[in-house]
């Protein structure tokens, strides 16, 4: 096996992420001390393309119902009513979020050009590309080798993939799933066992180091066991709840990312969709209540998004790809507005969604806002949102 080929096997890229397999884990990251300093982002992708319009319902537009005979959600059970749009009912904690003050939503996230491929559109959200340009690093990692250059653990991904938003050059990321065997590498032999084999030596080099990365999780997690909050009993909760113990544990990660898929509902959208607007509610409900409790809410800013709406008219049952949709941003001293417009049904664009706010922006406003960076050293040139920070 040459290095070439075991590079490919143990790592994203050289300055990647890697998932917790059962020998290599992380590229090496040295110990942390930095307690939480300044911001925290923290973002869930809902994958499939979430429905705006039956998350945050147009319920006073008569073409809203006209055009959902069967899936529009009935005006008795809009909750949080807001300028003509109120929430879907599963967001019953959203709405408590919103009288708080602390949750804005913004309305008609797209971008020019859109693209209805779920992987595509992925992908331009997470390199914050054009839609007809292809980018190797995400705009996460880009803004962390720049802005985090000698962090050790600038981003950490809870999930069972890697995210191409983190994917950096340099900035050393990690994703994790699975934080119960965090322990059992930190407890492992760690001594190194050098032989007359380097490229087998380099593999225990790497596994050697990735023990030190593990230690310091794992310190940040006994430091969060004095925190007592219950978390919701679900998937999304249960990352959102080992990502707020790291937070109160003060690992010095300045981005966190997660997902929840289950959002392409082309059929039985009504029970679909109340499902997984259900997952989600609760899940965030707890992690904004944990932040609060402990005083970290003014740090922490959460990010909601998907990389697509849905058309403007059912199919039936349910909805297909479209274009425009709803983004939530929750803590971190938010104004706690509407912005934009509510959805124009009229004049759409084939039956979609006209987008109003190009997702760059909400991106431009979270860097310059929480960390004073000029988004345009990564090639971002959106304008800041003035109304949401």
């Amino acid at each position: 096996m040459n290095r070439r080929t075991f590079l490919q096997l143990a790592a994203t890229k050289t300055g990647g992420l890697l998932l917790l397999p059962n020998f290599l884990t992380a590229l090496p990251f040295a110990q942390q001390q930095a307690a939480i300093n300044g911001n925290v982002l923290v973002f869930i992708q809902l994958n499939g393309g979430n429905d705006g319009l039956n998350t945050v319902v147009p319920f006073e537009n008569p073409l809203y119902y006209a055009s959902r005979p069967t899936i529009g959600i009935a005006k008795d059970k809009i909750i949080n009513p807001m300028n003509g749009m109120g929430l879907h009912p599963a967001l019953k904690d959203f709405a408590t979020i919103s009288q708080e003050g602390n949750l804005s939503i913004i309305q008609n996230v797209g971008y020019p050009n859109p693209n209805r491929s779920h992987f595509r559109s992925q992908e331009i959200w997470q390199t914050a590309a054009d839609s007809h340009q292809y980018v190797d690093y995400g705009w996460l990692g880009r803004f962390l080798d720049i802005q985090c250059k000698d962090d050790l653990l600038p981003s950490l991904n809870v999930d069972s993939i890697d995210n191409l938003a983190l994917k950096a050059t340099n900035a050393n990321g990690l994703t994790i799933k699975d934080f119960k065997r965090v322990k059992d590498y930190a407890d492992s032999d760690s001594q190194l066992q050098l032989s007359d084999n380097p490229q087998l030596d380099f593999v225990r080099k790497l596994q050697y180091d990735s023990l030190e990365g593990m230690e310091e999780i794992n310190k940040a997690l006994q430091n969060a066991k004095k925190y007592t909050e219950t978390y919701a009993t679900n998937p999304l909760a249960k990352n959102l709840e080992w990502i707020g113990k790291l937070i109160k544990g003060n690992l010095a990660a300045k981005v966190y990312y997660t997902s929840l898929g289950g959002f392409d509902t082309h059929n039985n959208q009504l029970q679909s969709h109340q499902r997984q607007l259900t997952v989600l509610n609760d899940a965030v409900y707890s992690f904004y209540n944990d932040m609060k409790i402990n005083n970290l809410l003014s740090q922490v800013t959460l990010v909601v998004f998907s990389e697509f709406g849905r058309r403007i008219k059912e199919n039936g049952s349910g909805t297909d790809h479209g274009t425009a949709g709803v983004l939530f941003v929750i803590g971190g001293n938010t104004k706690g507005k509407i912005i934009g417009k509510n959805p124009d049904l009229s004049n759409t664009d084939k039956g979609d969604l006209l987008y109003e706010i190009d997702f760059r922006s909400v991106y431009a406003t979270l860097l310059q806002k929480k960390y004073n960076f000029d988004p345009t050293l990564i090639n971002i040139k959106n304008e800041v949102i003035k109304d949401l920070f």
